[in-house]
């Protein structure tokens, strides 16, 4: 720690409170309540959706959000998210409070503490994992241990030295966000381009279009028998379809010799989802694997006329802009649940181009998938590049090492031909 400054426990120079039960006694009033939904994984306060409730008066008075309160996340998170989060309070008007999944931390004596400064501190603790180790877990909920909290040990500067931090922080991280949406909309420019050459080649006039009944032999549904965790064959299920291919994940597995059989997948077979939540229904996936498998129940496998139809062309096509808005209009939906049935799915619309003209575009758009996941590799890359570069300067910042424009933006030389 640099010369100069001193460390002091956050139980030492803040005060803590337990968040707001709407409680049953009147009088009420109703106050905009900050829950875990309200902050961003960047450590803001996302204020877009915040509820308003009925509150006891007496809970609210006890429990009311001041200017630069910090607001901790102590219950809630999930297996891959950790409790911990911490957000700024920064509004001057209304009525505020925060859920009992959440405590504030207020600063004691605001001379010595910046309150910009605490923060960024408390984010790096969490950022840095720290917090990861804080925590219980209980049916799903992750709980902070306040006690373990409380003995973080906060650098202090001089105040006038802590807003100086804060202010290249600042600067510094708007340059990172700047860099950061740039990445993300390459990644985004690279993962649109592969759908427009694609879209492009489904939408030329010159294609005869026929019903995909016409180029197949039959459709056929998967197996409905019960798996489990062990067994002698692998059952593919709804889960395992990702980006046109299978992933081997969270395998269930069959011990029936008659569905093994039956629903025996063979190279190139194309697998289409007819039964999930609205927005991933009608998913489709190519069975490329050398490891034995069978298909589940809510999968349909298309029997095509092998001199008509190339099977990944028909894949390309399944996975298109084209295939999925026409199946959102023969989709039967429910709230949480849509269907497309194997009539349905006969009826969708394909372009038949000749089959030796299918696979030189299965050939060109294998080419072209490539080069795209090469760039979202680079964009992706950079953006965790960038995650941990804030993390870095964070670091930098409360051992004393902060020095101003200390954010530049690195480029690759591939980068620079893009």
């Amino acid at each position: 720690m640099k010369q100069g400054w001193e460390k002091k426990s956050l139980g030492e120079i803040c005060e803590f409170g337990n968040g707001l039960w709407t409680g049953k006694k009147p009088p009420f009033l109703k106050v905009g309540v900050i829950r875990n939904t309200n902050f961003t994984k960047d450590g803001k306060l996302d204020d877009s959706d915040i509820v308003y409730l009925d509150v006891e008066q007496s809970q609210f008075l006890k429990r009311k959000l001041q200017y630069g309160d910090i607001i901790l996340e102590k219950s809630g998170g999930g297996p891959k998210q950790p409790v911990g989060r911490v957000v700024i309070f920064d509004k001057t008007d209304g009525d505020y409070s925060f859920s009992n999944f959440t405590s504030v931390i207020r600063i004691k004596n605001k001379n010595d503490v910046d309150f910009n400064f605490l923060h960024r501190c408390l984010f790096l603790e969490y950022i840095s994992g720290a917090t990861e180790k804080m925590q219980s877990h209980s049916t799903g909920i992750r709980n902070l241990k306040f006690d373990e909290y409380k003995e973080i040990k906060i650098p202090l500067p001089q105040l006038p030295e802590q807003q100086r931090i804060v202010s290249i922080l600042d600067e510094t991280f708007a340059a990172i966000e700047k860099a950061k949406s740039n990445a993300e909309q390459n990644l985004r420019n690279a993962k649109e381009l592969f759908d427009c050459v694609l879209n492009s080649i489904l939408y030329d006039k010159k294609w005869e279009v026929k019903e995909l009944g016409q180029a197949c032999t039959k459709v056929e549904y998967g197996s409905s028998t019960k798996s489990t965790t062990e067994g002698v064959l692998a059952v593919l299920r709804m889960g395992n379809i990702q980006n046109g291919s299978f992933v081997w994940n969270n395998l269930v597995y069959s011990n029936n010799e008659d569905d093994n059989m039956q629903y025996l997948l063979k190279h190139n077979d194309v697998l289409f989802n007819r039964t999930n939540s609205p927005e991933l229904v009608g998913k489709t996936a190519i069975y490329k694997s050398e490891i034995p498998a069978i298909f589940a129940g809510y999968l349909i496998r298309i029997h095509r006329k092998e001199d008509l139809l190339d099977a990944d062309y028909l894949n390309y096509y399944l996975n298109s802009k084209m295939a999925f808005d026409y199946g959102k209009t023969v989709v039967i939906s429910s709230v949480n649940q849509a269907n497309i049935n194997g009539t349905k799915l006969k009826t969708y619309p394909i372009p038949l181009p000749p089959l030796k003209h299918q696979q030189i575009i299965v050939h060109q758009l294998d080419a072209l998938k490539v080069e795209t996941k090469k760039l979202e590799a680079i964009y992706q890359q950079k953006l965790k590049d960038l995650e941990e570069l804030k993390k870095s300067i964070l670091q930098k910042a409360f051992a004393g090492k902060l020095a101003s424009g200390e954010f530049t933006e690195p480029k690759t030389e591939k980068e620079k031909s893009i």
